[in-house]
């Protein structure tokens, strides 16, 4: 075989090649241009979260820059999308108390949402002997016979489906304020005999995806 037709094979070999890639390209640019079109025209919207009520079993700062704290929250969750799915992986929730970790994070099991599907979770967050921060906890020495701001949080990772496709993790952060009074005038609804209290709240979280 001739240099030549060496030069001429190996020519031929390298235009397959760049077709093929270019071939390659085009297919993964126009998948994803339709993916991209799909997600325009649905206009995914993030769910909505409310925080329904609240019950205290306990909340005691009695030692020294340490607090102990149980409560059982009520949270909803709504899918406000029509044609879109929401898968929550790896939810977590918490409170906090002046942007400070107050209880355990608490793991709420993974669940898939459908269109306009609402959720309803009812986990208990807790903490025994959590150190806080002593300018908190003077903070709480000061109110705990008064309204105590406290902030329920859920952290953790949503996918959306549309169809049959399903997008990659996102992270989704839940903040939901709730205002507990604790003084003479509160208006909790006594739990059972262990002097647990029982507070509605209505109250519309931020959700950030």
């Amino acid at each position: 075989m001739s240099v030549k037709e060496c030069d001429h094979h190996r020519k031929r070999r390298q235009v397959i090649i760049r077709r093929i890639c270019g071939g390659i390209l085009i297919f993964v640019f126009l998948v994803l241009l339709v993916i991209l079109i799909i997600w325009a025209v649905l206009r995914p919207t993030k769910p909505t979260f409310i925080l329904q009520d609240i019950t205290v079993y306990a909340f005691n700062a009695t030692v020294a820059n340490f607090l102990t704290s149980n409560f059982q929250v009520t949270l909803t969750s709504r899918n406000p999308n029509d044609h879109i799915g929401v898968y929550y992986d790896h939810l977590a929730a918490y409170i906090s108390y002046r942007n400070q970790q107050v209880t355990y994070r608490t793991a709420i099991p993974p669940t898939y949402q459908g269109h306009k599907e609402v959720n309803v979770w009812s986990p208990f967050v807790y903490g025994t002997n959590i150190p806080i921060a002593p300018f908190n906890f003077q903070s709480l020495s000061q109110e705990e016979n008064d309204v105590i701001l406290v902030t329920l949080r859920v952290d953790g990772k949503v996918r959306w489906k549309v169809g049959v496709f399903v997008s990659g993790h996102y992270h989704i952060h839940v903040r939901c304020p709730a205002y507990i009074n604790f003084g003479s005038q509160g208006n909790g609804v006594r739990i059972g005999e262990n002097g647990a209290m029982k507070y509605m709240m209505i109250q519309r979280c931020a959700v950030s995806v």
